[in-house]
């Protein structure tokens, strides 16, 4: 039999970053209940030039793992 690897616990807030959608600032403009992450997002995507990935959001959090 293999060994097993240890894996490191992870914090709450690394729990759940995994399960955020990932969301682009169009998204973010339509959404009904604004954060404040999302508004940052928004402003930093109008200014000419600006490159994105997206954001994780808060309103699509899961289950955290156990």
């Amino acid at each position: 039999m293999g060994k097993k690897k240890k894996v490191a616990p992870l914090s709450a807030n690394q729990k759940y970053e995994y399960t955020m959608k990932v969301v682009t600032s169009k998204s973010c403009i339509t959404c009904k209940r604004q954060c404040a992450r999302g508004l940052a997002y928004i402003e930093k995507m109008n200014k000419p030039g600006a490159v994105g990935k997206g954001v994780p959001c808060i309103l699509t959090k899961g289950k955290a793992y156990q």
